[in-house]
Parts: structure tokens; sequence; C-alpha cells
């Protein structure tokens, strides 16, 4: 496997000026990023996908910049996968192209494979298993409540100040208590120069007010969001889950699989949390370039 640099391009779609991360040559890997995070993460899994034949793109999703904010202030996972869809359109991607999510970038992965199948021939989650069980287990699983505190604590006007207080320690304090073995060192920096304006990090906490409260939902995506409730993508998934995972429990992702079909495959990470493409690059990467190339 290589280590190289990706080059930074631009694109617009969906009505937003997306910044991204691409390297290699071959069909469209679209790679999505979640919350506290950005495109950078994905630097080392884009050098597998890379070598395995592919164009690997990692664009810093709506509101993070350099991408633009969203022009309606909407944020929900509906138009996270639309925009992956546009993104997919703007990049002449065909239709051996894949998509891969890691935290928010999961359910929007999920949602573009259920809007548009026939642009993505494999696809990869990770850190948010597909289907409901995420959402059930607010509702019978209190250890999980728990450990989504933060999502409840988001919907409050004043996270906005919290986060953004002494430097950001609130980034830094995730990423410790959700990958605990980890140093998020450059990874948390990239994260607090992506939510450095006000409107930026109004912008990533619109995400959860999105799914949680009374953030902005465009009527226009009503159908998917509701498909993106309970259904599951029909294409070949690979679903991957760091097993000191301190975000999301072990639990849900078994959860999960109970109610997932045969095209889904499960697997666990060993000596990894929840940013667990940083935390074992060479085990993740090797695992997603085989299964999309398989």
């Amino acid at each position: 496997m290589g280590n190289i640099t990706p080059r930074t391009q631009e694109v617009s779609a969906n009505g937003i000026d997306f910044h991204y991360l691409t390297l290699g040559s071959g069909p469209l890997a679209l790679c999505l990023h979640g919350f506290p995070d950005t495109a950078h993460s994905w630097i080392p899994t884009m050098n597998h996908i890379a070598d395995a034949g592919f164009t690997a793109v990692a664009p810093f999703m709506r509101g993070y910049a350099p991408s633009s904010l969203a022009s309606d202030g909407c944020y929900q996972t509906a138009a996270l996968a639309h925009d992956a869809v546009a993104l997919h359109e703007a990049l002449g991607g065909s239709d051996d192209a894949v998509i891969i999510g890691h935290d928010w970038g999961a359910p929007a992965t999920y949602g573009a494979a259920l809007l548009a199948p026939e642009r993505w021939k494999k696809v990869v989650g990770m850190a948010v298993p597909p289907g409901p069980a995420l959402a059930l287990a607010f509702l019978n699983n209190l250890e999980q409540v728990q450990k989504s505190w933060y999502m409840f604590f988001f919907q409050h006007g004043l996270s906005d100040i919290v986060v953004a207080a002494n430097n950001y320690a609130f980034i830094d304090k995730i990423w410790a208590d959700w990958s605990p073995t980890f140093n998020s060192g450059d990874a948390a920096q990239h994260v607090k120069d992506a939510l450095g304006t006000p409107e930026n990090l109004s912008a990533a906490l619109g995400y959860y007010r999105a799914a949680l409260g009374d953030g902005y939902r465009n009527p226009a995506y009503s159908e998917l969001q509701s498909r993106m409730g309970g259904e599951v993508p029909a294409q070949p998934l690979l679903y991957l889950h760091g097993e000191n995972d301190g975000c999301i429990g072990t639990e849900v992702v078994e959860s999960a699989r109970s109610m997932s079909g045969n095209n889904v495959v499960y697997e666990m990470v060993k000596n990894a949390g929840h940013f667990l493409q940083r935390e074992q690059p060479q085990v993740v990467g090797t695992r997603i370039a085989d299964w999309i190339t398989s």
C-alpha cells in the first residue's frame, strides 16, 4: 500500500459547494465522514482503495468547512443521502461505484443506496449499523441512551457555547470517550478547523437537531427519510464496528444483525473504538478493499 497525500478539489452538487479529497483512478468510491470528524480521517483507507483500482473521493460533508453551509439550513440524513447521489452524478460515477460511510456518513450511505440503488454496486457502513436498531435502542436500552447523552444535549442552544469552549475541548473529550485507546491528535485538530466558526458548528450540531429535535427537515425528502428509518439496502453490504466503541454498544450491532438479510455481513474490528479507520487503518483499509473488489 502507498502512503500518498490526496489531491483537494471542488465540485457543486445538490446546492452545496463541496471540497473533497481524492486519490487514485477507476470507478468511484465515495467515502462519507461523520461527527466529530472530517475527510482527513479517510486518507489511510483511501490509499487502500486507490491501490485496489478505484477513485477514492472523501468530501467534507455539508456544513463542514471548507465545504459550504446548506442555504436552507437542512442537515437531515436524507439530505446527506441526496448529496451522495448528486456527487455520484457530478463526479461522473457509473454503475460500478461503491459507497462507504462512517458515523453520520453511514446512514447517509444507506440512504443513498436506497435512493439510487442502480448507482452503487457495493456498500460499506461503519460505526452506525443499518436499519432501525439504534432508534429502537433509545426506547429499550438505557445503557445506550446513557452513551448517547450528547445527542440530547445538542438539542439545547447552550451546547453551541459548551462545544466551542476552551479550544473545542469537547471534541477531544468525545474522541477520548469513543476511542479510549487512541490519541486523536491531528484528527481532532482537523475537526476544530472545520467547525471553527459559529455557523459551521451550528451546522454540525444541526445534524442532531434534525434527527431528534426541531431542526429543519425538507418536505421533499420525507419519503426517503421514512424509508431510511427502517429499510436496509439490498446491495452487498459490509458493516464494520470497533469492539471497544464507546459511542454505540455491541448489543445494538447484534440487534441490527438480527434484523438484516443475508446480503449484510457484520464484522467486529479488534483493538478499535468508534474511529476504527483511524485506529486500525491496515485492517480496515484491507477489508474494505477486499470487499469492493470481490
